[in-house]
């Protein structure tokens, strides 16, 4: 099984993350929407949705909004938020949405480069391309900034999050950033690892070429403001296809 089949969709993973900053990701998601001036009602597909924070807020603006993630017991939290409009289903990312074709895909929060080999990641791309609709449609992806995160890595950290103590450590191998996350709980021993590419924007370049996208304008945070690749957070994406 791979990593992030087992890590996603255990429970553990949803109380390390817990913190994570719903402002921040309405604040990003504001800024993206008044950027792109995409027509309510249009249909959005956020792709590895996890437990449908963003497809929420992105329904809440109008939208006719799929979730789709490959982590049962993330879909199985989001559809609770389902109604009409608001859909989540379980779907690996490497293959396409059948017979779906959306105005704009949405991929976010590093929510891409998983997987070992390029090809895999490249039919990521080729799956968004299947389900984007080929006149007008938007493709936005959100990585992090490999070199800076690289450049700045903590190594080593511990979090104390519900009584469970993660121990943490960071290291970059083969051109991956690697994360092995170590706890202790009700008696049992757990190790879990991510393993992330540290795709460059000369990476994304190339496959977004390969997958027949061009890229229109790059972004280096969620205020939408220009990419550095020394200082910016974020390295964002906005593409159509060519």
């Amino acid at each position: 099984m791979a990593w992030f089949e087992s890590w996603f969709d255990s429970p553990y993973y949803h109380i390390l993350y817990q913190h994570r900053d719903e402002s921040e990701a309405k604040f990003f998601l504001d800024n993206l929407l008044n950027e792109l001036k995409i027509p309510q009602q249009s249909s959005i597909l956020d792709l590895a949705c996890g437990k449908g924070r963003h497809s929420i807020y992105l329904h809440s603006k109008g939208f006719k909004v799929t979730g789709a993630d490959l982590a049962p017991e993330s879909i199985q939290l989001a559809n609770q938020s389902a109604t009409e409009g608001l859909s989540f289903v379980v779907q690996d990312m490497r293959q396409p949405l059948p017979n779906m074709q959306f105005d704009a895909i949405f991929n976010l929060f590093t929510s891409f480069g998983y997987f070992e080999n390029e090809s895999e990641n490249l039919s990521v791309l080729n799956a968004v391309r299947h389900n984007l609709k080929p006149d007008n449609g938007i493709f936005v992806l959100d990585f992090m900034n490999a070199v800076k995160i690289i450049n700045k890595l903590v190594l080593a950290e511990i979090k104390e999050i519900q009584g469970i103590r993660f121990e943490i450590k960071r290291f970059v191998e083969n051109k991956k950033i690697i994360k092995e996350i170590r706890f202790s709980d009700l008696g049992n021993d757990y190790f879990f690892r991510e393993m992330v590419n540290a795709f460059e924007l000369k990476d994304f370049e190339r496959m977004f070429a390969a997958a027949g996208f061009g890229i229109k304008k790059v972004f280096g945070n969620y205020a939408l403001e220009p990419f550095d690749p020394a200082t910016s957070d974020r390295l964002i994406l906005i593409a159509n296809l060519c």
